[in-house]
């Protein structure tokens, strides 16, 4: 429990007032005056409502505030008792066992029991849900085969009696109480999921909540929904806000348009254009998160091009991070020097963690060209055309994928860049698929530790979209979560070994890591940020 809380306080980064998103664009208030209703708004659409399925962002910012799971991180980033009254951890770490709290209660007035939350853990590793998030219960009894198809669901090591629910572990889990925390594992009510079948989760009114609010409105397309307070919430009296309303604005330019009318409490000023002009403004507050932007290449042998390690090399040494960062975001983001941003988490030493893994990426036109034109000769072409995609509706991306465009043809002889831009959540599907050349995507934390990245690209992971084989990078993540569970330093090690086995195959292409600012009504008090997980915690938003 020490190395736990040692770890936990020290690498959580919160901040606690009318502060910035991870990746929501912008919200606000109403008018900038004293009211029970406070207006939000996100910068595009929303996706699904079904806990075991969700993977965005913006979905997940609304399931974590009409949802509430056994721990929640408070405003030190700390993990503490929510839905349970107490989490308690054998010495050697392979036992958690969680009492709930009396007398909860689901939106609808039904009790919430501790099979609810067996249910849930259970269908996010049912190969039937098909969930991206099942790796996450890896070191869980029997998860990996049941996700596998191996095993039976009900085989899993999550068990309830009564009141207390009991996970039982194959291995030590750094992380696992912050999981204890995260949306995708709040609890589920088996009845009600079954009894909606596929229109689970489609709609507000397909989903039960257990959180501060309930979510209504959402038709499953509409872009105009709210947050309503949840009087069944079993902490209700700490809830402050009646009412949150939501809507989707997707020009940042609109929103600090409507912020200086006064009728939002917040929008990012986070490209150039927007922050060189409000850089002044009192109102400029800094948003915190941890989340890499980088370029996946289509590695599965449909481009001929991509499956040459020297021109994946040669696109590495041709990207100019600090330049890119300048001239697109004029310096508000930073060069990327890894996969694991800064801010993520500290080292057993206290040196930031991306620091400490950075593998050695620099920008060398000469020997990019040199790498580019030998790996033309292997393929047997003269010139190749490469397709980037990026999202439509992002306000970063036609500028970023320009300078790509730019740079990258003028490093790189024979090189012909094309720019391809989609809406996000076709982006997201095209990515699942393998339906791009060169994808820029973009991942914030789920948790403060290096596996919610490092766990990205090990073989088979559901989100290693370029579908590459790394074995030294594989073998290197998996004994940080295996051997060196406990060991903090040697864990450090072998993520820093991993980065290095991910530079040296130029299986991916880290951009930068994106930071950001916005203008942030002073009278909104009591939003917690983190810069993992639930970006967005409102339970105890209020306008003062």
């Amino acid at each position: 429990m020490d190395t736990w809380k040692k770890w936990a306080i020290g690498a959580a980064v919160v901040v606690v007032a009318g502060a910035g998103t991870r990746a929501a664009g912008l919200w606000g208030g109403s008018n900038g005056s004293s009211s029970d209703t406070l207006k939000f708004s996100f910068p595009t659409e929303i996706q699904t409502l079904d806990i075991s399925k969700n993977t965005d962002t913006y979905s997940g910012t609304v399931i974590g505030n009409t949802g509430s799971n056994l721990l929640r991180v408070n405003a030190k980033g700390k993990a503490v008792p929510e839905l349970a009254k107490s989490v308690k951890v054998s010495k050697d770490g392979l036992t958690y066992t969680a009492t709930l709290r009396s007398g909860l209660k689901w939106s609808d007035g039904s009790k919430l029991t501790a099979k609810d939350f067996v249910y849930s853990w259970q269908r996010i590793v049912n190969p039937k849900t098909a969930s991206q998030y099942a790796y996450l219960t890896s070191g869980v009894k029997n998860a990996d085969d049941i996700v596998a198809g191996k095993t039976k669901v009900s085989e899993l090591g999550v068990t309830s009696k009564g009141n207390v629910i009991t996970f039982k572990l194959e291995r030590p889990i750094p992380q696992f109480k912050y999981l204890l925390t995260f949306a995708n594992f709040m609890p589920q009510k088996q009845s009600f999921v079954e009894k909606q079948g596929k229109k689970y989760g489609t709609t507000s009114a397909k989903q039960l909540y257990s959180g501060p609010y309930k979510f209504e409105g959402w038709n499953g397309t509409n872009n105009n929904f709210k947050l309503v307070k949840n009087d069944n919430y079993w902490d209700a009296k700490s809830v402050k806000t009646k009412e949150i309303d939501y809507s989707v604005v997707k020009k940042t330019e609109t929103a600090v348009q409507l912020y200086k009318q006064g009728k939002l409490d917040r929008a990012s000023i986070s490209t150039p254009e927007l922050y060189a002009a409000n850089k002044n403004n009192k109102d400029k507050v800094k948003a915190p998160e941890a989340t890499t932007a980088y370029i996946e290449y289509n590695q599965t042998g449909k481009n001929k091009f991509l499956a040459n390690t020297k021109i994946r090399q040669a696109l590495n040494l041709a990207t100019n991070r600090k330049e890119l960062v300048e001239q697109v975001t004029s310096g508000l983001s930073t060069a990327a020097t890894g996969l694991a941003p800064q801010g993520l988490a500290k080292t057993a030493s206290g040196e930031d963690l991306a620091k400490y893994v950075a593998p050695g990426y620099k920008y060398d036109t000469k020997e990019a060209a040199k790498l580019f034109a030998e790996g033309l000769k292997e393929v047997g072409e003269s010139s190749m055309t490469l397709t980037i995609t990026s999202d439509a509706d992002s306000a970063s991306a036609k500028t970023t994928l320009d300078y790509l465009q730019g740079s990258l043809q003028k490093a790189l002889p024979g090189l012909k860049v094309e720019e391809k831009f989609v809406p996000f959540k076709q982006r997201l599907s095209d990515s699942e698929t393998q339906n791009f050349d060169a994808v820029v995507s973009l991942w914030g934390g789920d948790y403060p530790e290096g596996s919610t990245f490092y766990d990205l690209f090990k073989d088979g992971s559901s989100y290693n979209n370029g579908q590459f084989e790394n074995a030294a990078y594989t073998k290197a993540v998996n004994r940080a979560e295996t051997t060196n569970a406990l060991n903090d330093s040697a864990r450090d090690a072998d993520y820093k070994e991993a980065e290095s086995a991910l530079y040296k195959q130029a299986n991916f292409n880290p951009l930068y890591f994106r930071s950001g600012y916005s203008l942030a009504r002073p009278n909104v008090k009591g939003v917690i940020i983190n810069t993992t997980g639930l970006n967005i915690d409102l339970k105890y938003a209020y306008r003062k």
